[in-house]
């Protein structure tokens, strides 16, 4: 069975927050070309007033209803086209008039759900009301536009919408609904808290460990709505195993983290973009440390969230340490980090050397960070920077200077985006201890550059699992085993594979090259849409099994 209609909502719909912006925003075009308008986004209006650069308002679109939901149902909401390819409907809501009201539909979920909202704190309420309202939009579209006769789909992405998904439950039972994970708040919060994971996820119970690091709340949401749904997915087998242990649920689908190359550069323009990438990173290092770094360095990046840990930027750090030591070392090495800290303003200083467009031989005061942050006493990339003496010295071979913002187009020093800063690197290297999928190897690959990953990433295993052993990095992946335990023989291991990079001949960079760009192309969504549409029929089989129950 495939649906007529599919509503999808995210906390990243039009709103570009993680790697779940980038799950949606890529597949939405293979949807949109299946469906033709029949898929529909639904995110929180979190601009207001303020011009929301991901989406078109279009005040003709869906003009009936939406006059209806504003007037008769009391929604506050805007209808336009999220601005990525496929154009996709999508619906921003006002979650903030529901707060008032908030008690009586925790108490309302507690009484058909047990779900368990008096522990909650942070970003909580803010989840429910948005995921609340969401599936007000859904009930009001549905019941304004359609009927029984139509298939349609409720999809909700993370804890964060798993309010919504059980009051359509409720509401409509007609409407088949869907709930991804994209990973567990509580194994999260386990790995966040240096707890190991892996070895000891057997033994763990999900409701005793959400008390002792008080994510009761999230965990209770996300557990129950796991139970309640017609079809419980997430994004990898590793996130599945820790799905059945932490919550008790086995997932029905996995549904792996495609991706649409359509807005790789080709040919001339790839070559320009790359050398414009590289001159602005090698510009800016030169201008913050005083060097002459030539197009001859090695440039490598880590980047995604800043979870030092999970992420693997402590590793990350400490191989980058390790290699200043390393004899095989042939290049000199640029290291960035790429994550966005409590970013302060950039630094004026910095600016002042890049527009005078003069040469300097002297450093900065701090020449590892290229925008001050409001915590610079207290961040742990700094921190591990100090512990270990790394400051960028002349002599040093290895230089690692921290970029602690989004890669928008506008941080006043980089001035590029995400997506055409990664195409000036070398190399990328990801070595995550938590990491449910992982876009950002993924997208490293699809733009040429080679990575480093680990088998603890859903990524790291499907790239194993097409190669069929450990990848290498001369494959266009390298995936590092790693466990709770073997950080150091990880960060071992990232010196050595950078080491070996650096001695590669022209023939085999390019060989590696156009590896990770094969790769890529067999985790685009033309192959993997098919496990969606296997997630479409289950739910809409149970779903139409439920009303006839009722009935």
């Amino acid at each position: 069975m495939f649906p007529d209609y599919i509503f999808e909502s995210s906390w990243e719909v039009c709103n570009k927050v993680g790697g779940i912006y980038t799950v949606l925003s890529t597949r939405a075009k293979t949807l949109q070309d299946k469906m033709k308008d029949h898929i529909i986004f639904i995110g929180p209006d979190c601009w207001h007033e303020k011009t929301n650069p991901y989406f078109k308002e279009d005040s003709n679109l869906l003009k009936d209803w939406r006059l209806h939901a504003v007037e008769e149902d009391g929604l506050k909401l805007k209808v336009g086209r999220w601005n990525i390819p496929g154009e996709p409907v999508s619906i921003l809501v006002d979650f903030e008039p529901f707060y008032e009201k908030k008690n009586e539909i925790y108490g309302k979920l507690w009484e058909l759900y047990e779900v368990d909202s008096l522990h909650s704190y942070g970003d909580y309420d803010e989840a429910s009301m948005f995921s609340y309202a969401a599936a007000l939009v859904v009930e009001s579209y549905y019941k304004f536009y359609l009927n029984d006769s139509q298939k349609v789909i409720y999809h909700g992405n993370e804890w964060m919408t798993g309010l919504g998904l059980l009051y359509i439950h409720h509401k409509l039972p007609q409407i088949g609904t869907i709930f991804t994970t994209h990973a567990t708040s509580i194994g999260r919060s386990i790995a966040g808290n240096n707890k190991p994971l892996y070895d000891y996820l057997f033994a763990y119970n999900g409701d005793q460990m959400s008390n002792e690091l008080n994510v009761q709340s999230k965990h209770s949401i996300e557990k129950q709505t796991a139970h309640y749904v017609d079809c419980f997915t997430t994004v990898s087998d590793i996130t599945a195993n820790e799905c059945l242990e932490l919550l008790d649920k086995p997932v029905d689908v996995v549904l792996p983290n495609g991706f649409e190359n359509n807005f790789v550069p080709k040919g001339a323009i790839f070559t320009r973009k790359r050398k414009a990438a590289r001159k602005r990173l090698l510009d800016v290092a030169n201008a913050l440390m005083g060097t002459d770094l030539g197009d001859d360095t090695l440039i490598v990046s880590t980047s995604g969230r800043y979870e030092f840990r999970n992420k693997g930027v402590d590793v990350y750090i400490e191989a980058m340490n390790r290699l200043l030591r390393d004899r095989d070392l042939k290049k000199t090495v640029l290291a960035f980090i790429e994550v966005p800290g409590w970013v302060g303003q950039p630094r004026q200083d910095l600016i002042e050397r890049l527009q005078s467009g003069q040469k300097y031989d002297t450093p900065l005061e701090v020449p590892e960070i290229t925008h001050w942050l409001n915590n610079m006493s207290h961040d742990n990339v700094l921190g591990m920077l100090k512990f270990l003496d790394m400051h960028n010295r002349k002599e040093d071979n290895v230089k690692l200077i921290f970029l602690p913002c989004y890669l928008t187009g506008d941080d006043g020093i980089i001035n590029m985006s995400y997506y055409d800063v990664i195409l000036g690197n070398d190399l990328c290297i990801y070595p995550s201890y938590y990491e449910p999928w992982g876009y950002t190897p993924l997208e490293a690959i699809a733009f040429k550059v080679p990575c480093i990953t680990t088998d603890l990433a859903g990524f790291g295993l499907w790239a194993n699992s097409v190669k069929g052993a450990e990848s290498k990095i001369s494959d266009g992946v390298e995936v590092i085993h790693r466990t709770d335990y073997n950080y150091s023989e990880v960060a071992d291991r990232i010196k050595e594979t950078v080491a070996e990079y650096s001695n590669f001949t022209e023939d085999q960079v390019k060989k590696a090259r156009a590896n990770a760009e094969n790769l890529s192309k067999k985790a685009l969504w033309s192959e993997f849409i098919k496990f969606y549409e296997q997630a479409y029929d289950i739910a809409l089989r149970r779903a139409k099994e439920r009303v006839q129950e009722l009935s």
